[in-house]
């Protein structure tokens, strides 16, 4: 029931409106007197020859004087990695293996070993840390990649033109939403995440091509519907950072400006979506076109 769980976590961790298609991603425009915010979704890998930095996306960029992302990652990539790992190992001493069924623990150590990655240096931490390793490892493989991520092009971007860089989170808050899932649902997780690998390049590559033209209806269902059978998943992993970041939202229209707020495109699509949560608030978004 997650099968497509390893794509959602790729895409929008690592995309509501209904309208035609347009060739280009999909942005929205928050806007009172004095304020606007842009709301763009992001994909944290891409190709090289992606090409989505352009037409209206970048107009709109152009114009903010204020880029608001996810997290600002630090410098210090080894401070993150010694992070992630104090807050995965496992502190009631069970090996990571002993929490899997017996065909389960098959399938999970072949897929490590498949993508390069010692399942045995991970029997002391908890599942949630490999589940995340092979949303992402496999990517790799396929031409993806990291360094070519939207959010790292924007943070860049802003650096050259002096504008302002925020974030709505820390980087120990989001390893901290997995971090604190209880047992079963991490270990629910990593097996939807190894079950989800046969298909994950071809429901990665529909994600894109959802995103790239512009089509969030069609990328909302494809993201978030392995979310739907998971309340309490669904709940730490979406729903609520998006009505703490609809209240961010709302906060920010108090201060004049101009904002180009860029969060993972699985925020910005489905029935629990940023703009959901800002029209409960009285807020509308209206989606801009070229």
């Amino acid at each position: 029931m997650l099968r497509s769980l390893s794509g959602w976590i790729a895409a929008a961790f690592l995309m509501t409106a209904s309208g035609p298609a347009v060739a280009a991603p999909a942005l929205w425009r928050v806007q009172d007197a004095d304020t606007t915010i842009y709301l763009f979704g992001t994909v944290h890998v891409l190709k090289p020859e992606t090409d989505w930095f352009e037409g209206g996306v970048k107009r709109a960029f152009d114009r903010s004087d204020t880029l608001v992302l996810e997290i600002v990652e630090p410098e210090d990539k080894a401070a993150i990695a010694g992070s992630m790992a104090r807050m995965a190992l496992a502190q009631d001493g069970v090996k990571l293996s002993d929490r899997l069924t017996p065909d389960a623990r098959a399938a999970y150590q072949a897929a490590m070993d498949a993508n390069g990655i010692s399942w045995q240096a991970l029997e002391g931490f908890n599942p949630w840390m490999p589940g995340m390793m092979l949303s992402v490892a496999p990517l790799e493989k396929m031409g993806f990649r990291n360094d070519l991520g939207v959010e790292k092009a924007l943070r860049a971007e802003a650096a050259r033109n002096g504008k302002a860089v925020e974030a709505l989170e820390t980087v120990e808050q989001q390893i901290g939403f997995f971090a604190g899932l209880p047992m079963a649902q991490q270990v629910e997780f990593l097996d939807a995440t190894v079950a989800g690998l046969p298909d994950m390049e071809k429901e990665f590559g529909a994600l894109i091509r959802y995103w790239m033209a512009g089509q969030p209806d069609r990328l909302g269902k494809t993201m978030n519907e392995s979310l739907e059978a998971t309340p309490q998943l669904s709940e730490v992993l979406l729903t609520g950072r998006n009505r703490n970041w609809a209240q961010w939202i709302k906060a920010r229209l108090e201060k004049p400006g101009t904002v180009f707020m860029a969060v993972g495109a699985g925020h910005l699509a489905g029935k629990e979506s940023v703009q959901t949560q800002l029209r409960m608030l009285g807020i509308r978004t209206k989606r801009v076109k070229e």
